[in-house]
């Protein structure tokens, strides 16, 4: 009988990983302006005002935000997430109990400091000096208790089509802001950055509901991320009805923040938003745990940004590639070759960049030399083809775009924001 050889199989290095979009931008946050809770809060609010803003422009809308920043007590959040409040067994093994040496520690360098400034006093008595710099008598570095806050933000824009909200917002490098156009956020990463930080930090999900113009029902979902396979998690989807006929979308996170450290900056960007938009209006609360409890709270904030024009400025429209951004990307031609649905290397040349005719497409072709046709399938376009193309259009003269990709406040409304 014979026997088999055993085949040992070469192994991989056990090392060697792969990571979704979603854990690097887990891993590396402060890309993204996550750097910490305070810094986290500040930017969650402005990725949800600048896609709410985007998202009115994008149908000629006059933009109406209402932002809510909404502290959530620490038993709150414990009920959120289904625990119960917990009575403490063993007190030691907290560490914000003082044990007995901990306490004798304490008394000791209260003694030492006591006995100091004594003697410091009756130095300068005797010397009639002014004291040095001493104890300021407080260190401000704060318990160390974490914040949370349940962030939304409600627009009058265009809403997203039922299916695509868990893509929208689920995964990351997904979005409809890829083109060469205008828009306050391009790389589906802000909104996705806001979700994966709340998942860190509370391991609750967002609420989002939505509706697109002359839509009859909202959409509701519940979802977060699954990081590590960069996909939505749907908890709970829905269709209600929309008898007011409302269009546009609103977000409600709860996430870990920082509001006395960044109230002023939340407040400043905004007036600096409302005097670049002017054609916006942004409603802005933000309500203190004790309020919400009826407790009262000087801490309230509570702004309204008044619209001062109606006038909007023109839609950025969506453009071509300028021939020359060949020059810098060695990959674009390679990409609009494999991606491009026109059958001729004449169309393609005319119809996948801008400022290139049909005339000065043909011309562009013959001075290519041998192996080109104007009638060549693009498909049929070498590598080595590829990179004449790429050569030519990074050196051949071309007029200047036209602009439309891009959509300036113009001096009128920057007039008019002006405080």
């Amino acid at each position: 009988m014979p026997v088999k050889a055993a085949v040992k199989e070469k192994k991989g290095d056990k090392n060697l990983k792969s990571k979704s979009p979603a854990e690097f931008f887990q891993d590396n946050k402060g890309i993204a302006g996550f750097e910490n809770a305070g810094k986290s809060l500040y930017t969650t609010l402005r990725e949800f005002i600048e896609n709410s803003l985007d998202s009115a422009e994008s149908i000629g809308v006059l933009p109406d935000v209402s932002i809510a920043v909404e502290e959530v007590t620490l038993t709150e959040y414990e009920n959120l997430i289904g625990l119960k409040a917990h009575i403490r067994k063993d007190s030691a093994l907290y560490a914000d109990v003082e044990t007995k040496a901990e306490m004798t520690k304490r008394i000791a360098q209260e003694a030492r400091k006591a006995a100091a400034a004594v003697k410091v006093a009756a130095s300068n008595k005797r010397g009639g000096g002014a004291s040095g710099g001493g104890s300021s008598g407080g260190s401000g570095g704060g318990s160390g208790k974490k914040s949370f806050f349940r962030i939304t933000v409600k627009d009058n824009g265009k809403g997203m089509e039922h299916g695509d909200i868990p893509n929208m917002l689920g995964r990351v490098l997904s979005g409809t802001k890829y083109g060469v156009r205008q828009t306050r956020g391009k790389f589906g990463l802000g909104s996705k950055m806001a979700l994966i930080w709340s998942k860190q930090t509370t391991g609750l999900p967002i609420k989002i509901m939505s509706a697109q113009p002359k839509q009859k029902f909202r959409s509701q979902y519940v979802l977060d991320i699954d990081i590590e396979r960069n996909e939505p998690n749907v908890h709970a989807e829905d269709k209600t009805p929309n008898p007011d006929a409302w269009h546009g979308a609103e977000l409600s996170v709860i996430i870990e923040g920082n509001w006395t450290a960044y109230r002023s900056k939340v407040l400043s960007y905004l007036r600096q938003l409302a005097i670049v938009t002017p054609y916006a209006q942004f409603h802005f609360r933000y309500v203190a745990a004790d309020d919400r409890a009826g407790k009262g709270n000087k801490g309230n904030v509570t702004a309204l940004f008044r619209r001062r024009t109606e006038v909007m400025p023109s839609p950025p429209t969506t453009t071509k590639h300028h021939p020359s951004a060949a020059k810098e990307n060695q990959l674009l031609i390679k990409d609009l070759l494999s991606s491009t649905r026109e059958k001729t290397l004449q169309g393609f040349l005319h119809k996948e960049f801008t400022s290139i005719n049909r005339e000065h497409a043909g011309r562009l072709v013959v001075e290519l030399g041998k192996g080109f046709d104007a009638g060549m399938a693009p498909r049929d376009v070498s590598e080595t083809q590829g990179t004449r193309i790429q050569q030519l259009l990074s050196y051949a003269r071309f007029a200047e775009p036209d602009g439309g990709c891009l959509s300036p406040a113009g001096e009128y409304n920057l007039r008019l924001g002006k405080p």
